[in-house]
């Protein structure tokens, strides 16, 4: 649709959609924004509901979208568990020091890939593309981290994650389309060094990708759990979310864990969705505050034509 259509069908007066005048392909590109919000929404909304429905409500099948004998029991069983607040702490401390560890890896990958003057940035280029693609498999990396001392550590969690070739290309790409060069040529006029040029020019001007980039590595690392399962056996280094797997499966199949835990990961399916929102809602309060950066890093990240 050009844009002299469009605007045609924009109301003069708010500029929402002009409906009579829409096509018949604009009805259905709507439909499926439509669907497809609901399908993130309902499930949420079930969870919910179930979360604060009674437990009699819950098995009896009758929460569908509306809590049933409205109650926070299961909400008070899992802040009194033994297991979920200390793993929600240890979670968020793994959380924040992957977000700035990853920050600052792809950061200074990133900024010397953004010049055009260093040698061989095209092949180095390609060189970090290739791991997008292509991986060693379970087993070499397993070994690979034996031999750094790095399993049943807390960095097992940490190190792998901080380093995406994903987001130092957007960080490379934000740098070299958002960031004049000539402020690099002033500041090397002036005998700023490539660190204080990084440190004083580029810091503050990439505060959109940064926060892009942030948001998309803690939401990776709170979500994540199959490194955990794989790499560590220490209960204490296993962030939540591993947990919250072991005790959703819990009702339909068993598990070889401590006997001193089983009886608080086995659940009805209120509790399973109390602790479900529980470790949910934190990384959802986060988003409101970097929507503004989010939106603008991810516009003037990517490729320009």
């Amino acid at each position: 649709m050009s844009g002299k259509a469009l605007e045609r069908k924009l109301n003069k007066k708010d500029g929402t959609l002009n409906l009579s005048k829409a096509s018949f392909i604009d009805v259905l590109i709507v439909i499926w924004i439509v669907f497809l919000c609901l399908t993130c929404i309902l499930p949420f909304a079930h969870l919910l509901a179930k979360s604060l429905s009674s437990f009699r409500a819950v098995v009896s099948n009758e929460v569908i979208l509306w809590p049933i004998e409205i109650t926070i029991s299961n909400y008070l069983r899992v802040i009194n568990s033994s297991i979920m607040i200390p793993q929600m702490w240890y979670t968020v401390q793994l959380t924040v020091a992957t977000t700035v560890a990853g920050l600052i890896v792809n950061a200074f990958a990133a900024y010397p890939l953004s010049k055009r003057y260093l040698p061989g940035r095209y092949p180095l280029t390609m060189f970090f593309m290739i791991t997008m693609y292509f991986n060693a498999g379970l087993i070499p990396t397993y070994v690979h981290y034996s031999r750094m001392g790095l399993i049943d550590t807390p960095w097992v969690l940490i190190l792998p994650l901080a380093f995406s070739a994903y987001n130092m290309l957007i960080m490379r790409t934000f740098f070299m389309n958002s960031i004049p060069e000539e402020l690099e040529d002033a500041a090397h006029v002036d005998g700023a060094s490539h660190y204080r040029i990084f440190a004083q020019i580029w810091c503050p001007l990439s505060l959109p990708v940064y926060a892009t980039i942030a948001l998309w590595i803690a939401v990776q690392r709170w979500n994540t759990y199959g490194d955990a399962l794989w790499f560590t056996t220490t209960r204490a280094l296993q962030p939540l979310q591993l947990f919250l797997f072991r005790l959703v499966r819990s009702q339909t199949e068993s598990f070889d864990i401590d006997p001193t835990v089983a009886v608080e990961l086995f659940a009805p399916e209120g509790l399973q969705a109390a602790a479900i929102m529980f470790t949910t809602i934190p990384i959802l309060l986060v988003y409101p505050f970097l929507q503004r950066f989010f939106v603008k890093g991810v516009t003037l990240g990517s490729v320009k034509g």
